[in-house]
């Protein structure tokens, strides 16, 4: 058993080990006695909180007389299309339903550690890495789609004769960009969670109050960092400048 198996985790490794060796095997994982870790298991639970929120707030939608729980999403909406036209333009509304869906994920990923007997799935560096590595693909794929084979141009520099020198040069650069993502989100969240639980553990209220919205501070703003850097890349992926 992991010595940090949270209770939720516990439930799953009970009941569910099967279903959890079969995915495992998918990727060639051999079968453990116990597969799941914490953050895969904080993964579904967070997906799944926002599929349920979701359809009740599909359920409470009213153009007439919108609740406070719309108009609080409604919030939401507003401000990510806002951050994305200003970083892509018009266009951007193609592109929301990516954008939306990470800064969620992301930011309850981030704060429900915060919840006693929960931790953040994004302090561990594989959910942080498969967040980046979504938005690597994501943006490439938007780029060929509204460029076509001529978004290749984007690698190559602004003269033919440069394209040698800039193919490989371009290539590191966007590997940066997921690595970048990867370990600014894990590093911070880590980081602040630790802080929060060394706090908890030495100090009396008000002290671990102050680290605890310090904590949700730092959440919101990577969330809001990851997902403003998602639009800039996709904006030069589909801009036709090139």
């Amino acid at each position: 058993m992991q010595e940090s198996e949270l209770w939720v985790t516990r439930l799953f490794n009970d009941r569910l080990a099967g279903l959890g060796n079969s995915l495992l095997g998918l990727v060639r994982i051999p079968a453990q006695a116990r597969p799941w870790a914490d953050f895969m298991v904080m993964q579904i639970l967070v997906a799944i909180l926002l599929i349920v929120v979701f359809a009740i707030l599909r359920t409470r939608l009213s153009a007439d007389r919108p609740g406070k729980f719309q108009q609080t999403f409604e919030l939401v909406y507003e401000f990510v299309h806002g951050q994305a036209e200003d970083q892509i333009g018009h266009a951007a509304g193609r592109y929301l339903s990516f954008f939306g869906t990470i800064f969620l994920f992301i930011l309850t990923s981030n704060l429900i550690g915060l919840i006693p007997a929960f931790s953040s799935p994004t302090m561990n560096v594989s959910v942080t890495c498969g967040c980046a590595l979504a938005t690597f693909f994501y943006y490439h794929l938007m780029g060929i789609r509204a460029n076509g084979i001529k978004y290749l141009g984007h690698f190559a520099g602004p003269m033919w004769w440069l394209a040698p020198l800039m193919f490989p040069i371009e290539i590191i650069s966007h590997l940066a960009r997921v690595l970048s993502l990867t370990v600014r989100l894990y590093a911070n969240i880590f980081a602040g969670e630790q802080v929060t639980l060394v706090f908890l553990g030495l100090t009396k209220f008000p002290g671990p109050v102050i680290f605890m919205g310090l904590h949700v501070f730092v959440g919101c703003i990577q969330a809001f960092i990851f997902m403003l850097l998602a639009m800039v890349y996709v904006g030069s992926a589909v801009a036709h400048e090139h």
